[in-house]
């Protein structure tokens, strides 16, 4: 028999029993908790959608940091640092050799950690400082390291040199006393088709103010 909210003496002069007003309260806050779970989920999913913001496929404008000067300038996202120091700036001295990460010819430094410029995009560079080997020198004064790689005749075909150079200079900056077992480790990764390793670790020992000993051998 359905219920009569008029002879229910329970149920107030407005026709709301009290069972009836918790029922349709807890239904609005579920309705409610429902309401803003969907809206939320709707904010993600377009959030989502949106994605992060798309540079490219054409040439986009970039300013980076080379050598202590801002330089602006205009390249296609897929652009390396490499491309971009020898193609858009003329800092050539950055040889590109094997272009795959694998013999460190390309090294330079970012914020004093040296990379390999052929596996590093440009635009993904940001506010990190770039040095080249052209940016060891002090004008006419030569970086110890380089002047030490002419000293000891570190160099022969000169492909690996540029790269050699900027991994003993980024040595050198953190350890300004390393062992030749340091230097080894700092240019495990530069090869050399000539074989100059030897006369690198001299010159990067020596620019240290360090000497090898004879009883180390070659």
């Amino acid at each position: 028999m359905p219920h009569d909210p008029v002879s229910d003496p329970n149920v107030p002069p407005g026709g709301v029993s009290r069972r009836g007003f918790l029922k349709g309260a807890g239904l609005g806050a579920a309705g409610a908790a429902v309401l803003e779970s969907g809206l939320t989920a709707i904010a993600e999913a377009s959030a989502i959608s949106a994605g992060p913001a798309v540079a490219g496929p054409g040439r986009v404008a970039i300013s980076i940091t080379v050598n202590g000067k801002l330089r602006k300038i205009e390249v296609e996202p897929r652009v390396t640092l490499a491309e971009a120091l020898r193609d858009e700036l003329g800092l050539t001295g950055t040889k590109v050799v094997c272009d795959r990460g694998s013999c460190s010819a390309c090294t330079v430094t970012l914020d004093s950690t040296p990379v390999v410029s052929c596996m590093t995009l440009a635009i993904d560079v940001g506010d990190r400082a770039v040095t080249t080997i052209e940016g060891l020198a002090n004008g006419e004064i030569l970086h110890p390291v380089q002047q030490a790689f002419i000293d000891h005749d570190a160099l022969q075909c000169g492909f690996c040199t540029p790269g050699m150079v900027m991994s003993c200079a980024a040595l050198l900056d953190r350890n300004p006393a390393p062992t030749l077992e340091d230097v080894k480790s700092a240019v495990s990764g530069n090869l050399c088709r000539c074989g100059t390793y030897p006369k690198v670790f001299d010159a990067a020992l020596a620019a240290a103010g360090s000497r090898r000993p004879e009883s180390q051998g070659r």
